[in-house]
């Protein structure tokens, strides 16, 4: 029946069917099936009316149906607390009991959100588990403080870990302090003392922190104190290193709490370099000099420290004190070469008077260097000039004359410039000049030519963009056909726009890049440094683009030689469309077949003069052509002639002459061979227009003698 009515959609007449039922006093009314199909029905079709069926109604499965109405599909949150309260408190069994309990707290703060009622059953229902489920809660949304009471209330160590983190986080330590106490009862973790006394040094209860480091503990007392140093807690610092003697960092506490003295009784105790440069600067800091001094006497004597400490005196602006405890320092028995050094440092800086005698005296146990240095950086010339005359140091001379102008002397440093070395530093006067002497450069050049690598000159005059400076150098080093000062010089031409003198390199130097360079002029403003790119191309038979070049320059007879040059068949044909078919040119398509007669196919000229009306303009070539084929022709003729016999040729003039031995009168006919005629023609024989066929050399024929016999008529 209930399924019919469910398949029919019945179902407020469901509610009403089972409200009759259940709620009007039958015989089924506690029927538990009945009163769990009410609740359920609805759930699901008229939620309202859950709340008034949970309150009336007793005997069903409550758990159960909760569940469901707390569940997604439905959010009846209200209705599952109730049910969870109403039958926690029918419940018997203590565990049942308390499950249900930790439920509805669950329904509170999980789904209500509703951590203030959720305080207030905490309190009422007081059992651990329910505390334990509202400090989680509270916890995930911040309320560390709050978090921390349940948590305590619930007796709960587990989740020390995230309530450490929320309470560092918001710096609730006064309230972390009794649950980790409570904590570390239950749970045995260095973790736990650790925090524990990091909570007592945030919370200043110093008392409280004395007596648990001196009771059994399992903390990290050093990583901790070094924390509490890091965060200036060093009262609590001072505590915790003085637990486990640790002086380097309890005279460090000290210092930082202003107690020297006992500061310097601690060091002395550690006995460390690092602790005495603490000390020493912390009390340099508050001008005690005399407690700095003490401190400073143990670290002059290791070098590693000693330019360490000068800088904490000097910086401070303790000079005068720093010298004096040198002063002292040099009849320790320990003294190093470092100790002499800087104090001829410092004389240097601070009392130049005295440094000389201070050199006399001692300059066998200084860093000379070091001191050459201190003497450049003082401007000392005198004392440096001295050092390096004892040292015999003639780079050094010169490196002294570029870094200091005031002491530079032109033939001075052009003598010592050829003295020296190392060559690296004539490259530095090259710079030097350029600065300072740009006027006396090419003199310096010129003396230093014969040792000076010229391509890296070219790259440092062209760093310094001083190359326009020094073009009579490079004219004069360019005979060596170097690539750096051929590309170096053509540049110098493009800029001054002198393209006369750039052809002329182009051509005497060929040592250069050649296609880079033409690619820098092609797309010049000026038309000539174009010609020059289109020259360059041809040179190194980029044919096609030096003809672009040309073409787009409209200097068409230089693009008519490229392709004469270029001795290319597809590259002439293309230029003659182009002059009839871009251009229209005529006189430009007549001159390309005049230059280009050996390259040029005749059918494409005449096609192309026909199809575009340039007849007349084509005709040179024709006849040109024609004639050049009738010269072929008959040079082949001359060759594939067969030869007469000499012996027959004399023979035949004999008889024709009456001077043979066999000789009679004299035939008027046209004999043959053998009567002395002439040969018949030969088969494709026409004679010149300039001399007819049988006449003499100079024109005409001679009409009293007939030297072949044949008869008149026949010219």
């Amino acid at each position: 029946t209930v399924k019919a009515f469910m398949a029919g959609e019945l179902t407020s007449e469901l509610i009403e069917l089972l409200e009759r039922i259940v709620l009007q006093g039958s015989d089924f009314s506690e029927n538990k099936n009945l009163q769990n199909l009410l609740i359920l029905t609805a759930i699901k079709a008229d939620p309202p009316r859950v709340i008034d069926y949970i309150n009336r109604l007793d005997n069903f499965d409550g758990p159960e149906i909760a569940k469901i109405a707390t569940s997604s599909d439905y959010e009846l949150y209200e209705e599952g607390l109730v049910i969870y309260t109403k039958f926690s408190k029918r419940e018997k069994n203590a565990e049942e009991k308390l499950k249900l309990d930790v439920l509805a707290v669950q329904v509170l703060v999980d789904n209500l959100h509703a951590l203030d009622r959720a305080k207030e059953f905490a309190e009422r229902i007081n059992a651990p588990k329910v505390w334990s489920t509202l400090a989680s809660a509270q916890l995930q949304e911040g309320i560390v403080d709050a978090a921390i009471a349940s948590f305590i209330k619930a007796n709960d160590p587990s989740f020390y870990t995230d309530v450490i983190a929320k309470a560092e986080e918001v710096g609730a330590y006064g309230q972390l302090t009794p649950y980790l106490t409570m904590a570390r009862k239950k749970v045995k973790e260095p973790a736990l003392d650790t925090m524990l006394i990091y909570a007592y040094a945030k919370a200043e209860l110093l008392g409280e922190l004395e007596e648990f480091v001196s009771a059994p503990n399992v903390a990290n007392i050093q990583s901790i104190g070094e924390r509490c140093f890091t965060e200036g807690l060093f009262n609590a610092a001072k505590i915790l290193f003085g637990s486990i003697n640790n002086n380097a960092k309890l005279a460090l506490c000290y210092v930082h709490l202003g107690q020297f003295r006992e500061a310097v009784d601690a060091a002395s105790k550690a006995n460390a370099v690092t602790t005495w440069k603490e000390v020493s600067q912390a009390c340099l800091e508050t001008g005690e000099f005399r407690l700095a001094s003490m401190c400073g006497m143990h670290i002059i004597v290791h070098p590693d420290h000693l330019e360490e400490l000068i800088t904490a005196y000097t910086s401070r602006g303790h000079a005068e004190e720093l010298i004096e405890m040198l002063e002292q320092g040099c009849g320790l028995e320990g003294a190093h070469a470092g100790v002499f050094t800087e104090l001829g440092v410092l004389y240097s800086k601070y009392m130049p008077a005295k440094l000389m005698e201070h050199i006399k005296i001692f300059w066998s146990r200084m860093n000379i260097p070091k001191l050459l240095r201190a003497c450049e950086k003082a401007r000392l010339w005198h004392e440096s000039v001295f050092l390096f005359k004892e040292d015999q140091q003639y780079d050094a001379a010169v490196k002294m004359m570029i870094s200091h102008p005031t002491a530079f002397v032109h033939e001075t440093f052009l003598d010592c410039c050829q003295k020296v070395r190392n060559t690296e530093v004539l490259y530095m006067a090259i710079t030097f000049y350029l600065e300072y002497q740009p006027k006396d450069l090419n003199k310096l050049l010129s003396v230093l030519a014969s040792n000076l690598d010229h391509s890296r000159v070219v790259h440092q005059l062209r760093k310094s963009e001083a190359l326009a400076l020094c073009i009579p150098y490079l004219k004069s080093v360019q005979k060596e056909n170097l690539s750096a000062v051929n590309d170096a010089l053509n540049e110098l031409h493009i800029e001054e726009e002198d393209y006369e003198s750039l052809r002329a390199s182009i051509d005497e130097f060929d040592n250069f890049e050649a296609l880079v360079l033409a690619q820098k002029v092609e797309k010049h403003e000026l038309l000539e440094f174009r010609r020059v790119a289109a020259y360059l191309f041809k040179k190194n038979k980029r044919y096609a683009e030096s003809l672009e070049l040309s073409k787009g320059d409209k200097m068409f007879k230089d693009a008519i030689d490229t392709a004469a040059e270029s001795k290319n068949a597809e590259l002439v044909e293309g230029l003659l469309r182009f002059f009839v078919e871009q251009q229209k040119d005529k006189e430009c398509f007549c001159a390309c077949l005049y230059t280009c007669y050996q390259y040029v196919q005749p059918d494409v000229a005449v096609e192309l003069a026909w199809r575009y009306n340039m007849t007349d303009f084509v005709m040179p070539f024709v006849i040109q052509y024609m004639r050049h084929t009738h010269e072929k022709v008959k040079i082949l003729e001359e060759r594939t002639k067969p030869k007469e016999d000499e012996d027959h040729k004399d023979e035949a003039v004999n008889s024709m002459m009456g001077m043979g031995p066999d000789s009679g009168m004299l035939m008027l006919g046209n004999g043959g061979m053998n009567q002395g005629g002439y040969p018949p023609p030969q088969p494709g024989f026409a004679p010149s227009m300039d001399q007819g066929y049988g006449m003499p050399p100079g024109g005409g024929y001679a009409p009293q003698q007939n030297m072949g016999g044949a008869p008149m008529g026949y010219y």
